[in-house]
């Protein structure tokens, strides 16, 4: 049985707190739908430097929300004209980063209002060839959570000007704009339907098609629920963390993973410490990893012997050992 959840909250704190909160606690034996919304906030990938990734001054200027999550991926801008869609199931011993199962009922439901859209690169869904959904997964003890963003009728100029966004992944010579590789769905929309009369739309094909099951939380979860808020989600600390002390950075785009910065400390040819950031994607804490280097010789063979027995393909999605060498290495 799959059941629905609907936050009533525009508070990305909370709403990330509630998303951990039906991964970590409620039953396994069945799958969960949420629809929600943020106003105002940019939410960033686990593994990414949140300094690195936003424009601070317009954040600050424009009283935006920054939040991190718990799935890698890149950095995005909510307001109240995106809707965000959450999948938590099981996915059995080990968790795939397959994002064309849970993209492929928001492409039903479009093609339901008439609009075609396609799932695109690693974890886009396009129309006409421009972005309007960005996704990502987490991964945990054989379960799965995946959400992603419908941008519907988002202000893309505050998109823009709130995201400071890589040279690497811009195409082309020059440098584009975000607002000409992204689109809005309304356009596309026969009629002028409104934010909220396209949610309740979706949400309506969502528990037909589906046969969703409504799932009310109680007084005591909800309670649960703002504790794991005030923990984690409203912490500086998880949303910034402290900027890493390093020597030398490494940074490679990587075809199918992402882009993998390595932030280190190395003394004497000596790893002494080693931070991971970027939009990539995987299923292990990279700290696993960064303490195994540690104490390591900035030298092929002996880092391969220290990672004998770790596979560098679940720190990093489709990444391989000799690939990672030669971006610590380079």
């Amino acid at each position: 049985m799959m059941y629905y959840l609907e936050s009533g909250s525009h508070d990305p704190g909370f709403n990330l707190a509630l998303e951990q909160y039906v991964f970590d606690r409620l039953d396994r034996a069945h799958a969960y739908c949420m629809l929600w919304q943020n106003d105002n906030a940019i939410i960033v990938g686990k593994n990414q430097n949140t300094v690195g990734e936003i424009n601070a001054a317009y954040v600050k200027e424009h009283g935006i929300r920054v939040v991190r999550r718990l799935s890698g991926g890149g950095a995005v801008y909510h307001d109240l004209g995106n809707i965000n869609f959450t999948f938590i199931v099981d996915s059995g011993a080990t968790a795939a980063f397959d994002f064309s199962t849970f993209c492929r009922p928001i492409v039903k439901a479009l093609e339901h209002f008439g609009v075609h859209a396609e799932i695109n690169g690693r974890n886009d869904m396009t129309i006409d060839g421009k972005k309007f959904s960005g996704n990502s997964q987490y991964g945990k003890q054989g379960r799965t959570m995946h959400h992603g963003t419908i941008l519907y009728d988002s202000d893309l100029e505050v998109v823009g000007k709130a995201l400071t966004v890589s040279r690497d992944k811009l195409e082309g010579k020059g440098i584009q704009s975000v607002r000409s590789r992204v689109t809005n769905v309304r356009p596309y929309i026969a009629g002028d339907i409104s934010t909220e009369a396209f949610f309740a739309a979706l949400r309506d094909f969502l528990f037909q098609e589906y046969a969703l099951q409504p799932y009310r939380l109680s007084q005591g979860q909800l309670a649960e629920i703002r504790a794991l808020q005030a923990e984690r989600y409203d912490q500086w600390s998880w949303n910034y963390g402290a900027s890493p002390a390093y020597r030398l950075r490494k940074a490679r785009q990587v075809d199918g993973c992402g882009k993998l910065e390595i932030f280190l400390d190395v003394q004497k040819g000596i790893l002494r410490d080693v931070a991971f950031y970027g939009d990539y994607f995987g299923n292990e804490d990279t700290q696993s990893l960064a303490r195994r280097l540690s104490g390591c010789p900035m030298e092929a063979a002996a880092i391969r012997t220290a990672l004998k027995d770790m596979e560098i393909g679940t720190y990093f999605n489709h990444m391989d050992l000799e690939t990672f060498l030669e971006i610590l290495l380079q």
